[in-house]
C-alpha cells in the first residue's frame, strides 16, 4: 500500500471488475488482462484514450468531477464508491495529511460513561472499536459471543485468520468483504499512516482472501447489518448489529448487537447471559482461545 499513485490504483483495480458485455460491448476475443481496455473505458466515458492513460498512470491528478462521474458511471460505481473516487482526485497541499488519518501519538481512550453504559447491559452485546478495528472495550456478553470482543485483540486480523472465527460465523465470506471495503474507505489515498500501512501489510502476507479483497479497491462505510452466528454453547443467531461513531472521540465506534424482540435470537441471548454470569460461558471463551 504504497498509495503514490491511489486514483490510478483504483481506476484500474475497479476497470477489471467490469466485463465488455456489463456495458454494452461484445465480449469474447484475445483480452491480455480481465475486465474493460482502457480505450473502452475512454470512449465510454467521452474522454480521449491518451487521457486516460495519464490519469492511471498518474501524471494527471486533477480531473474535473464531470470526469470523474462519468468514469464512475462506466465502471458501475454505487454512490459511495462513487464519493470515494472523488475524494482520491482532491488535491491536498504538501505536508496536509488526510483528515481520515489520526494525529500521530493521539491516545485513544474509551468515555468512562460509555463503559458504564455498555458494562451494565444484560441483554446487548457490546464493545468499542477504533479506526483500524482494535477493540478497546467490550462488556462481558459481547466476550461470551466471541473471546476475540476483548481489549487488546484486532478484530479484522482475528477474522481474517482465527480459525475459530471462520467456524463461528456463517456469513464469513460477506463479513470479510465488508470488513475489507470498510477499511479502504478509510484508508482513502492516504499511505502515511503507519499502523494502517503495517495492518494492510501483515494481513496481505497472511491471508490470500485480504490480499484478493484488497485488491479489489471496493469501499464501504462504516454501517450496521445483520451478523449471522454459530455459538458453541446456543446454536445458530442472527443478531442486529448498529455501529455508532461516538462524538467527541478519535473515529471510535460503539458496535452494539441486539435482537428481534420476542424472537428465538432473543431468547438465546437470554441463555447466553446466564451461562455468561454462571461462568458457563467464560469458561468456553477461555477453552476456545486455548485451541
Amino acid at each position: 500500500m504504497d498509495g503514490s499513485n491511489a486514483l490510478g490504483e483504483f481506476l484500474r483495480a475497479r476497470r477489471a471488475l467490469v466485463r465488455p458485455e456489463d456495458v454494452g460491448l461484445p465480449g469474447g476475443g484475445l483480452r491480455r488482462v480481465p475486465g474493460l481496455r482502457r480505450e473502452e473505458v475512454a470512449m465510454l466515458a467521452g474522454i480521449s484514450s491518451d487521457y486516460y492513460l495519464r490519469l492511471e498512470q498518474g501524471r494527471d491528478r486533477n480531473p474535473s468531477v464531470q470526469v470523474l462521474e462519468a468514469l464512475a458511471g462506466v465502471l458501475g460505481l454505487d454512490p459511495d464508491a462513487t464519493a470515494h473516487l472523488v475524494s482520491l482526485a482532491q488535491d491536498r497541499p504538501a505536508g496536509v495529511r488526510d483528515p481520515r488519518t489520526r494525529a500521530p501519538h493521539r491516545t485513544e481512550q474509551v468515555p468512562a460513561s460509555i463503559l458504564q453504559l455498555i458494562d451494565g447491559w444484560t441483554r446487548n452485546p457490546a464493545y468499542v472499536q477504533n479506526r483500524y478495528r482494535d477493540c478497546l472495550a467490550a462488556n462481558t456478553l459481547c466476550t461470551a459471543l466471541s473471546p476475540n470482543y476483548r481489549p487488546g485483540v484486532n478484530l479484522l486480523r482475528a477474522v481474517f485468520l482465527d480459525p475459530a472465527e471462520r467456524e463461528l460465523r456463517r456469513d464469513w465470506d460477506d463479513l470479510t468483504r465488508e470488513g475489507v471495503a470498510t477499511l479502504r474507505a478509510y484508508a482513502g489515498g492516504d499511505a502515511d499512516d503507519p499502523r494502517l500501512r503495517d495492518l494492510v501489510g501483515d494481513l496481505s502476507l497472511r491471508s490470500e482472501r485480504f490480499r484478493t479483497l484488497w485488491a479489489r479497491h471496493e469501499v464501504r462505510p462504516l454501517r450496521g447489518r445483520v451478523s449471522r452466528l454459530t455459538h458453541p454453547l446456543v446454536g445458530d443467531l442472527e443478531l442486529h448489529s448498529d455501529k455508532l461513531v461516538m462524538d467527541g472521540t478519535d473515529g471510535l465506534a460503539l458496535v452494539v448487537f441486539h435482537a428481534e424482540p420476542g424472537s428465538r435470537d432473543a431468547e438465546l441471548i437470554d441463555i447466553l447471559g446466564s451461562l455468561t454470569a454462571t461462568g458457563t460461558g467464560r469458561e468456553a471463551s477461555r477453552e476456545r482461545m486455548e485451541e
